[in-house]
């Protein structure tokens, strides 16, 4: 999973390193990415946090259960953010709709730059030889070359068959 540092207010650049991908769950074994309101992400990640804690090992039943909060609860509902979140087996986008997306292909993407990066990854795909990492990396790239919201102070973080055991 990979993420840029740019963070807006309006039309003006207010940092660059911003590290909007994170490992969270036990050992780390799951990540989350976040595009939209850092407060409001920041609330949503320690809401996945505590359904994880809940639901131990079960990714896509602790995201049914945020999304069904976030639906429902007036406060959560006003919230402006949205998640990727993965594990070595699933990833999901997340969305104030209620939506937890579980992508064909295994591509993610959200944010500014995100359609972007995932037309990018897209046609990555097909080219023999590249990794998840380089495939996430150049598509970053792309999209930092395309979208002004998007820079290229860009955070990978991967996982192995190894953190699924744990």
């Amino acid at each position: 999973m990979a993420g840029d540092g740019q963070v807006t207010l309006g039309s003006t650049v207010i940092k660059g390193n911003a590290r909007k991908v994170r490992r969270i769950g036990p050992s780390g074994s799951i990540l989350a990415g976040f595009a939209g309101a850092t407060a409001d992400a920041f609330t949503l990640l320690e809401r996945l946090e505590a359904k994880l804690e809940r639901y131990p090992n079960q990714l896509e039943r602790a995201c049914v259960e945020l999304a069904k909060d976030w639906r429902t609860d007036r406060y959560l509902r006003r919230l402006e953010a949205m998640m990727a979140v993965a594990d070595a087996e699933h990833s999901f986008t997340l969305t104030g709709n209620g939506d937890v997306l579980e992508p064909e292909d295994g591509i993610i993407a959200i944010g500014s730059g995100g359609n972007f990066a995932l037309s990018a990854a897209r046609a990555l795909l097909t080219v023999d030889g590249l990794s998840a990492e380089d495939i996430a990396r150049r598509s970053m790239k792309i999209a930092g070359d395309i979208c002004v919201y998007t820079n290229h102070s860009v955070r990978v973080e991967t996982l192995s068959a190894r953190s699924v055991a744990e």
